[in-house]
């Protein structure tokens, strides 16, 4: 078996207001049905699903590795409207992340990895 991707679906509390926030994050969004919608940027991709179960979403992390981190923390820091919470960059020994929560609880590592 040869994988050529993976793609995860991401819960949403509202789905009008967590599509937007991706959008402010700077992700691409295509309609692919009333309930469900494609986010990308770059080569990176996931699904939106208008479904919600707090448990679920609250248990939910994903890793996001960026280039520089400080370009990510100020698009994060400039989000203004959304039901989310971020902390400051944190240096650890394999690189920097700022932790992200989504609008429906999901946690986002956001990570520089050292060179």
């Amino acid at each position: 078996m040869k994988v050529d991707d993976i793609r995860v679906f991401i819960p949403s509390k509202d789905y009008k207001v967590s599509q937007s926030f991706y959008q402010a994050l700077g992700f691409k969004m295509s309609y692919v049905s009333d309930v469900l919608s494609l986010f990308e940027s770059g080569d990176c991709t996931f699904f939106l699903q208008n479904y919600y179960n707090k448990q679920f979403a609250e248990n939910l992390m994903f890793q996001l590795s960026v280039l520089d981190i400080q370009e990510a923390y100020q698009t994060i820091s400039n989000l203004n409207g959304f039901d989310m919470r971020f902390e400051p960059i944190k240096q650890e020994r394999w690189g920097k992340v700022v932790n992200l929560w989504g609008p429906a609880g999901e946690l986002w590592h956001v990570t520089e990895f050292n060179n």
